[in-house]
């Protein structure tokens, strides 16, 4: 066994929501995919779709991305964060979305709100975190389905929506 081994800090899993200890840091970020539900995503994608149809009828251009493309979701920064507490302990969570660098500083009294995961095997994820030192009070934000399809996508399926509307109350009327 090596000195690597020997002297390796032992990283708790915390069970409680909140969590009140010294900031010691940001670990090595990754990204995860948002998962996207399909019935929705269809829905708006063919409401979309009809819109899309008549405005290439009308020659109006725009730029359309793949059902594939959407499906994916979008991806958020996952940061693991490392909090000691006042025996010497350290609990590490998971943040998701992004924080203004200079927010948290090393040995920063921190409040740290979290939620426990889907996956029992992840950490719990933070949502609020409250420097006590600034008292300035922060929650990371992740992307969600919505900004992922975007605005014009959603227009489209809205104008695509009413004009079925409008179709089935002229065929009905």
């Amino acid at each position: 066994m090596d000195d690597v081994e020997l002297h390796r800090e032992q990283i708790l899993r915390h069970v409680s929501p909140v969590i009140t200890g010294r900031f010691a840091g940001f670990q090595t970020s990754y990204t995860r995919q948002v998962k996207i539900g399909q019935p929705a995503l269809m829905a708006i994608f063919v409401a979309a779709s009809i819109t899309q149809m008549i405005s290439s009828l009308l020659r109006m251009r725009g730029t359309r991305r793949s059902f594939k493309e959407l499906k994916k979701g979008p991806e958020f920064l996952v940061t693991p964060v490392r909090i000691r507490d006042d025996l010497g302990q350290i609990y590490e969570v998971e943040m998701h979305g992004h924080l203004p660098q200079s927010a948290l500083h090393r040995d920063d009294l921190v409040q740290l709100t979290t939620t426990p995961q889907k996956d029992p095997t992840l950490p719990v994820r933070l949502t609020q975190v409250v420097n006590l030192t600034t008292m300035q009070p922060l929650t990371p934000r992740i992307p969600t389905m919505w900004s992922h399809l975007g605005p014009a996508l959603l227009l489209q399926a809205i104008i695509g929506v009413a004009l079925i509307a409008v179709v089935l109350a002229l065929a009905f009327s």
